[in-house]
């Protein structure tokens, strides 16, 4: 399969998937493509992308225990949250709408490189095995068949 070749400022346009993305690059088509569902992702743009979200959502989840937002105490008793813990928790909730629909196109475009439809996302639904067979469809290099996807 042939990588697309990049455009007259040097980079890979929008619409192709850009193999080798850097960091700052995958972060930064990850929010250009907010609502785009089709076309395709290359593995390094989803995986930045994942990283991203894994260390934000480690974050909050970290600055929400340190502010008592979990309500377990030593004694085995629950509190209510502090405030702290609800404005983290309220950011957190934010965080969470704002990235969802971005986060579900970059996997429907990650499928669609490695040749699968992107109804595939829906076997998420199913507890355990779908995060399995999503795992490895998204694992998997790009597929001569992804071309199909591309506007």
């Amino acid at each position: 399969m042939s990588t697309p070749t990049p455009g007259t400022a040097g980079t890979v346009p929008l619409n192709a998937p850009y193999y080798g993305a850097p960091f700052g690059v995958a972060f930064a088509r990850f929010w250009q493509k907010y609502a785009t569902f089709s076309g395709r992702a290359s593995r390094s743009e989803y995986w930045w992308w994942y990283l991203v979200g894994f260390v934000v959502n480690n974050v909050f989840s970290l600055l929400a225990l340190a502010l008592g937002g979990y309500g377990l105490q030593l004694d085995q008793t629950y509190a209510a949250p502090s405030a702290g813990a609800v404005v983290v928790f309220v950011i957190w909730g934010l965080w969470a709408l704002a990235t969802i629909v971005p986060g579900f196109a970059l996997l429907a475009r990650r499928l669609h490189d490695g040749g699968h439809s992107a109804g595939w996302i829906f076997i998420l639904l199913v507890p355990f095995v779908g995060a399995i067979v999503v795992l490895v469809m998204v694992l998997q290099g790009p597929s001569p068949d992804g071309i199909r996807f591309d506007v």
